[in-house]
Order: structure tokens, then C-alpha cells, then sequence
């Protein structure tokens, strides 16, 4: 059985892959905790995996709500933290429900606050896919090299908190987690990262692990986006040279890399009708559709001419690019043809956030769970924005892909460690 803690959790592509393997495979599995410190992430994962149920905290006053958070830190933006006149700005309703949903999902909140101690000791998993806005290319172009560096201070360095809070369960004498999951993007094995990526990889092995890195496509696990992302399996083995020798030889015969050997898994694969929602009789779709319909700009138009067209009205033409936390930029996911004319649009409009959602792997009704319990932030606005929700599927993890790895650590955590152990 999986007990996972699942660090830098977003909206829970991992809780997800786990659920659909328990519901097609039988896979028994447990989330021990979360963390994530953005309260708009927060919010939507126990939506999507908890429903939200009511609670004591739906009858606090606003005072009691502060101080059950005052000793978090939280932030409303994913990138910084949010201080505490901030936090007393949000509305009642934002504070209710962002405290049901750190108990609900037992959730540590920020991972710098995290002590190895606050881990529960029959975790057998923790997974951490750490920022990677100091890891991408488009960060080099403005000028920022630090990446993963240790001492660089940025969101990316944030993966050596994980490090911190092994090395301090290592020195209590607590037991480490058998198994580790990464994941983040290609760019980590750049030259510019490959060096701190190494040093990563090296602190694991100092601490027992031995590390196995799959570079994989979204499109090879059965969803039509061109997403490369670096996943990292750490196996703990402390120096038992046969159990590395077993882990090794199944990695190896069972190559996710190896695209011979994925099709072998009978993968579903989903295509791009599945997943567009170009049936504009439902009025939803329709409604959506006008929304993302693109502004008749100079900007925009140079958008629709350089990026990839999925669908032109009658044909699907196009794998999607990698889903981003933003649409309406250059280069994006890709155009639609919409020829649904509306005073200053062109007739192209953008991906709606619920097609980013099922294009990360996510059911509909994921998404529609969001929009049934959306609720206003302020007089104004409701709480989950387009904005908002495209960011969150845009910084999540593809589900299928997790489902194939989450399938081997279950292989080798029942048949090849042992039994005792």
C-alpha cells in the first residue's frame, strides 16, 4: 500500500493518478498530507478530491479563522508570501473555506515551515515537484541563471527544503521514505542546471537513495500535448547492493523511456474531439468559447498566425503544445477556429480552462466541481477566475503519466522489497 505525502501539491495530478489506478486496478493508497502554501491551489484540491463537506470552520467568526491561520505561511499568488494585512483583507468566505481545506487535506502549508518530525512515520512516499519558474528557459531569456542553485534564493531553490527535511528525519533517527518523486521540467538537465541537478542527485545517494531519471512525453501516455517533463524515482536502499541490483534490472526491462515497451501497457489514448469542447449547441461550451474568443489586436493577431491551429472548424489538426499557466500569449497552446463573430474579436479564440484541465489528464467533472462551488472573493469577483484556473492547470502535472510511474513504485514496493522491510 502507497502512503504518500505529496509536497508542493497544487491541485493533486498525484491524488489523482492514484485514484484512477485504485478505481481501474484495485491499487490501495493514502494521502498522509499535502503542502502547498497558495490558497487558490489549496482551495481547488480539497474541492476536487475532499468535496468540501461542511465543518466547525463554516461557523467561526473572522477573528477565530485568523488565528487558526496565523501560524501558516500562505500565499494568494503561488510566487511569494503573502503577508499578514493581506491575509486579514481576504473575505469571510476565502478564509472558510481555505480552513477546511488545510484540515481537510491535512495540509502543511508552506515547505519551508515543514520539520522532518511533522512527517508521519508509515510514509513509504513523498513526491515534490517544486517550482520550476527559475528552471525555464524563459526565465534565462530575462536574465536569471540560478536556478536550482542552493544559495540562489528563488522559488526553484525550494527543492532543497526536501533535502532539509530528509537530513533533519535522518539525524532524529526517522525513518526515510523508501520512495521519492520528482518532477519537474527538461530544462533541469540543461547545461546551465545539469551541474546543481547532479549535486541533487548526490545528496539523495549520501542519504541512501539510488536515483533513476525518465525524461517523458505527455503524448506517449495516451494525452495529445507535447509536454516533456524530468521525472526522478529515488529507491531507498541503503547500500543493500542486491536490492539495488532487483530495482535496476526492473527499471531497466520495464523502460518508460523505451516507447516499444509503453505500448505494450495498453494506454488509453485520448484524442483531441475527446478533449475540445467544440459542441457549441451546449450553451456552457458555448459561453466559454466567447470568453476566450481572442481580441482583434495587432498583438493578438500575430498570435493567432504563429501558433499551432488544433482544430479550423471541421478538422483536428494539431498535437496541443504544452499547456502554460497563461493563454493569452506568445507562443501559447495553440488557436481554435471560432467563427462566432462578436464586435472587436477574431475569429480564433484560445483554449477554455476546462479543456487545459482535461488536456492535464483531469476528468471533467473535476473541473465542473470547481465551477459548482466557485463563490465570491469580494463584492465583484468570484474566486476562481479563467485566469486562475488555466495558472493551476498549467502548473500541474500530466495524471497519465503519473499513473505509469505510480504503477512500478507499487510493483516494486510489494514484489521487490523485502517483505519486512
Amino acid at each position: 500500500m502507497l502512503k504518500m505525502v505529496e509536497t508542493f501539491s497544487g491541485i493533486g495530478a498525484q491524488a489523482k493518478a492514484l485514484s484512477n489506478i485504485k478505481q481501474n486496478y484495485g491499487l490501495n493508497f493514502e494521502i498522509l498530507k499535502t503542502a502547498d502554501w497558495d490558497i487558490n491551489a489549496i482551495i481547488a484540491y480539497d474541492l476536487i478530491h475532499n468535496k468540501q463537506k461542511k465543518t466547525v470552520y463554516d461557523f467561526m467568526s473572522k477573528g477565530e479563522l485568523l488565528k487558526f491561520l496565523k501560524s501558516y505561511t500562505l500565499s494568494t499568488d503561488g510566487k511569494t508570501p503573502a503577508t499578514q494585512e493581506a491575509i486579514e483583507r481576504l473575505d469571510i468566505n476565502v478564509l472558510r473555506k481555505l480552513c477546511k481545506a488545510i484540515d481537510n487535506s491535512k495540509n502543511l502549508v508552506s515547505v519551508t515551515d515543514i520539520h522532518g518530525k511533522d512527517l508521519p512515520n508509515d510514509m513509504n512516499i513523498l513526491t515534490y515537484s517544486f517550482p520550476c519558474q527559475d528552471l525555464s528557459i524563459a526565465r534565462a531569456w530575462h536574465g536569471s541563471s540560478g536556478g536550482i542553485d542552493k544559495n540562489a534564493n528563488n522559488r526553484s531553490s525550494m527543492l532543497w527544503q526536501i533535502e532539509r527535511i530528509l537530513k533533519e528525519r535522518e539525524k532524529e533517527s526517522l525513518e526515510l521514505p523508501r520512495f521519492l518523486l520528482m518532477e519537474n521540467v527538461r530544462n533541469i538537465q540543461s547545461k546551465e542546471h545539469k551541474d546543481n541537478f547532479a549535486k541533487w542527485r548526490k545528496s539523495l545517494e549520501k542519504l541512501g537513495y539510488v536515483n533513476y531519471v525518465y525524461k517523458l512525453n505527455a503524448k506517449d501516455f495516451g494525452i495529445p500535448q507535447n509536454r516533456v517533463r524530468v521525472y526522478m524515482i529515488s529507491f531507498l536502499v541503503d547500500k543493500d547492493e542486491k536490492l539495488e541490483q532487483r530495482i535496476g534490472h526492473y527499471i531497466k526491462t520495464h523502460d518508460l523511456e523505451n516507447l516499444d515497451y509503453v505500448k505494450t501497457l495498453n494506454i488509453r489514448n485520448k484524442n483531441l474531439k475527446d478533449l475540445l469542447c467544440v459542441d457549441y449547441s451546449n450553451p456552457v461550451y458555448r459561453h466559454e468559447a466567447d470568453v476566450n474568443q481572442i481580441h482583434n489586436t495587432k498583438s493578438r493577431r500575430y498570435i493567432c498566425k504563429n501558433n499551432a491551429l488544433l482544430f479550423d472548424g471541421n478538422n483536428y489538426i494539431n498535437l496541443v503544445p504544452t499547456i502554460t499557466t497563461k493563454q493569452d500569449r506568445h507562443p501559447n497552446s495553440g488557436v481554435i477556429k471560432y467563427n462566432h463573430h462578436m464586435k472587436g474579436k477574431c475569429d480564433f479564440r484560445y483554449l477554455t480552462p476546462r479543456e487545459c484541465f482535461m488536456l492535464m489528464g483531469f476528468d471533467e467533472q473535476d473541473f465542473q466541481i470547481l465551477l459548482d462551488n466557485n463563490f465570491k472573493s469580494n463584492k465583484t469577483k468570484m474566486f476562481f477566475s479563467d485566469s486562475k484556473l488555466i495558472k493551476m492547470a498549467g502548473n500541474s502535472i500530466v495524471v497519465p503519466v503519473l499513473e505509469e510511474i505510480f504503477k512500478q513504485i507499487n510493483f516494486i514496493n510489494d514484489n521487490i522489497y523485502p517483505k519486512n522491510k
